[in-house]
């Protein structure tokens, strides 16, 4: 199956002294990846590698993220638009010589077969990586009360107590 966003780079065609390559999906690929990630609209998205020849058949990626997305505010329900902007860095390995430490401070493997990279679908992935789990507009603009230091969202029982005291 051929993913929402397929940019294929031959591994053994990146210069020795790296190179940079630059995905930007389109308007349907964007309306693909919306409908795989749940969101209302992906307006934009575009990823820059910079990819370096490693040893193994690996290859290093820094990269840069940047896309515009429509989340759901999960406090009101309203859509709103999101900048979404993320530094990465990966390794691409040839399939089958991951690594099966876990650890949190290495850099994430992306396994590649058939000699073929897939820069369309690792940014894909670190899209999804980099949104808001909790997507929230900014709380200027959240009706009043539902602020981040409103008192019912700090102190939920400051109200019950209140009336108790009362009593």
């Amino acid at each position: 199956m051929t993913p929402e966003l397929h940019r294929p780079v031959p591994a053994d065609q990146i210069a020795s002294q790296g190179e940079e390559i630059i995905v930007e999906a389109s308007a349907a690929e964007c309306a693909a990846l919306a409908l795989r990630f749940g969101l209302p609209e992906v307006v934009s998205l575009r990823c820059r590698f910079r990819l370096s020849p490693a040893s193994g058949g690996a290859v290093a990626a820094l990269g840069h993220l940047r896309a515009r997305v429509v989340q759901v505010c999960v406090v009101t329900l309203e859509p709103f638009e999101a900048l979404v902007e993320e530094r990465f860095s990966v390794r691409f390995v040839p399939e089958g010589t991951e690594t099966d430490l876990i650890d949190p401070e290495a850099e994430d493997e992306i396994p590649y077969a058939n000699g073929i990279l897939d820069l369309g679908e690792a940014s894909a992935e670190q899209l999804a990586l980099a949104l808001d789990p909790y997507p929230r507009k900014s709380p200027d603009s959240l009706p009043s009360g539902e602020g981040e230091h409103a008192p019912h969202t700090t102190r939920p029982f400051a109200q019950l107590s209140e009336r108790l005291r009362r009593h």
